[in-house]
């Protein structure tokens, strides 16, 4: 029998009015929408996961998050406190992509194992090398990010994983999903629910699987710097993953909060949410 684990939506952000067009395609009257961010807690046994880690906007980090204006936010340090674990007791972090909502905290779990896309992060490397010019490719990527992720690497602390595999850690699997990023990958975990597939960003709204008129057309992201023809493969694949079942997809950035989860705790208005149990 695989292992199985014990999953819970740590919200950690929220937007206020971000246009919806500026997310998905086809929703230019759509209007806008405050926006949750999240990341996931695992756990298993002796290991503490997180896929995904947030990002800082407290006076200690690099300030770049402030430039995008997200007003209601919480340190992720505090909600993963808030389940008894200490920064220095995560064990893991798999990383979605690298965009700074989902990697920017990782420098605040020092002895953790970072497990990253060997495309995502390379080729994040070669696009902040690029002339000015090209910048805008790089416009959600924090360089202090990278520069943790360097440091981590020197000390042994960062894998390397190239496409598809199964039992990163037991019960824990990936799936390459290029399209937003180069190498971003979403995240399959084994509960005693069943799977459930954590999406990184192959969405962010379930009407990009059902279509918006629910006639099953796939619906990509607006801001994306791969291909279209990639998002709608990855949004297939991660399609074929669930079942076409959206109880066995939890979207970190669910424009519903999670509707039908248990809240497992509240934190000042921050929640909590318990998605499956080993």
């Amino acid at each position: 029998m695989s292992a199985t684990w014990d999953i819970y939506v740590m919200e950690y952000a929220r937007s206020h009015q971000q246009p919806w067009v500026d997310l998905i395609a086809g929703m230019a009257h759509a209007g806008a929408v405050d926006l949750p961010f999240s990341f996931i807690l695992a756990l298993q046994g002796p290991r503490k996961v997180l896929i995904d880690t947030g990002f800082m906007q407290d006076e200690a980090s690099s300030g770049f998050a402030r430039k995008f204006g997200i007003p209601n936010w919480i340190s992720p340090v505090r909600m993963v406190a808030e389940m008894g674990i200490a920064a220095d007791e995560v064990t893991d972090i798999i990383v979605t992509h690298a965009h700074f909502d989902h990697m920017g905290s990782i420098a605040e779990f020092p002895k953790a194992q970072i497990h990253i896309q060997k495309s995502e992060l390379l080729t994040w490397y070669e696009a902040i090398a690029l002339p000015k010019r090209f910048s805008h490719l790089t416009a959600i990527i924090d360089p202090e990010n990278l520069r943790a992720c360097l440091d981590a690497s020197i000390e042994h602390r960062v894998t390397l994983i190239d496409g598809d595999k199964d039992n990163v850690l037991p019960g824990l699997h990936v799936r390459i999903a290029s399209g937003h990023t180069i190498g971003q990958q979403f995240v399959i975990l084994e509960t005693g629910q069943g799977r459930r597939v954590i999406s990184g960003d192959c969405l962010y709204n379930k009407c990009q699987l059902h279509g918006h008129n629910n006639d099953g057309i796939y619906m990509p992201l607006n801001n994306a710097t791969g291909s279209v023809w990639e998002q709608i493969k990855s949004l297939d694949k991660l399609n074929d993953e669930i079942g076409g079942d959206l109880k066995n997809l939890v979207i970190l950035h669910d424009p519903d909060r999670w509707q039908g989860l248990t809240v497992e705790k509240e934190v000042e208005g921050w929640m909590i949410f318990r998605a499956a149990t080993a």
